[in-house]
């Protein structure tokens, strides 16, 4: 299997309790499968054993969860901030979300592609800092190429699709604002060619696309409520924001046919810089409370898709108004 990596994932360290917004606070975590089988397994005099039946439940969509201590803490996040569980079982009986984060992590077949996300403050200082384009790591193991039912002629189509946007996005002879609007009619173009995409038709207002139901930071909100006026830099950062929406979003077209969502998100992304703040810690904020949060995530979605404020001619007349 082929494996690929932004250039600046092997640099990623987690600082654990030294974190400045841990991924243990603010978020319900899924209990896995797996996880819950061997948990079942556990001798039931064992403290640790207790402390997880005690706040297993289920949520509103049927997944069974942690119930969330008080501030919104994970009830196993103990007072130095490291994970009670980690240290009573071993971080690989930790849930499949705790092992994992903040990767994500897609497989198409002979391809995995994996990623880190904005979400982690570690990892949003990473990406900020990349003096230089984003480029990309790939190497070869002997995993067999998973099991999936891809169009395959799609899945290609998609892929020479997306390494063009990779190009528009880092063309250095264009100001980003103008490759974003490229990119932006250039995926108008491509959605045509792939299926119908309808008109939007919902007015919600360009700032509301960003108060979310759930709120896990009232910082965000205060940065939502009041917002800048800045214009679109032309620097490594403003660039790879886009690049990042565009590498861990695009090719899940392949499932849905629809591009132009993906890439409105990318340019949304740099928007987003511009009116909250030019700095890692904002794109964190709006990961966290947008990209890890299932009610938010889907209203986003849709709204990408339905909301006129978030068309391509409105994007890119907010693009215009930001050069």
């Amino acid at each position: 299997m082929k494996i690929v990596k932004p250039c600046y994932y092997k640099n990623f360290k987690c600082i654990a309790g030294e974190c400045p917004d841990s991924c243990c606070q603010g978020w319900e975590v899924d209990a896995d499968e797996e996880s819950l089988n061997y948990y079942n397994t556990l001798d039931p005099s064992l403290e640790i054993k207790t402390r997880i039946d005690r706040v297993l439940d289920k949520d509103e969509f049927g997944n069974t969860i942690f119930t969330l201590a008080p501030k919104k803490r994970c009830p196993f996040l103990n007072e130095e901030n490291l994970c009670d569980m980690h240290i009573a079982l071993g971080g690989e009986r930790t849930p499949y979300t705790c092992r994992t984060f903040p990767r994500f992590i897609y497989d198409f077949g002979s391809v995995r592609e994996i990623g880190i996300s904005f979400s982690c403050p570690v990892a949003a200082d990473l990406i900020y800092a990349l003096n230089g384009h984003l480029t990309f790591d790939e190497e070869i193991n002997s995993e067999l190429p998973s099991l999936n039912d891809i169009d395959g002629e799609l899945y290609y189509k998609l892929l020479k699709a997306r390494t063009k946007i990779y190009a528009i996005l880092q063309s250095d002879g264009k100001p980003v604002s103008q490759r974003l609007i490229d990119m932006l009619e250039y995926a108008d173009y491509l959605q045509n060619e792939l299926g119908k995409y309808d008109n939007p038709s919902d007015d919600t207002d360009f700032f509301d696309v960003f108060r979310n139901p759930e709120l896990i930071n009232p910082e965000w909100e205060e940065k939502v409520n009041n917002p800048k006026d800045c214009k679109i830099e032309n620097s490594y950062f403003t660039e790879n924001i886009a690049m990042y929406f565009i590498y861990k979003y695009f090719m899940q077209a392949v499932y849905d046919r629809d591009v132009l969502s993906k890439v409105k998100m990318a340019a949304v992304g740099v928007l987003i810089s511009t009116y909250f703040g030019n700095d890692a810690w904002t794109i964190h904020l709006w990961s966290k409370e947008t990209e890890h949060s299932q009610y938010n995530m889907e209203r986003y979605k849709r709204l990408l898709r339905e909301a006129d404020c978030l068309s391509v001619k409105n994007l890119i007349s907010r693009i215009k108004q930001r050069q």
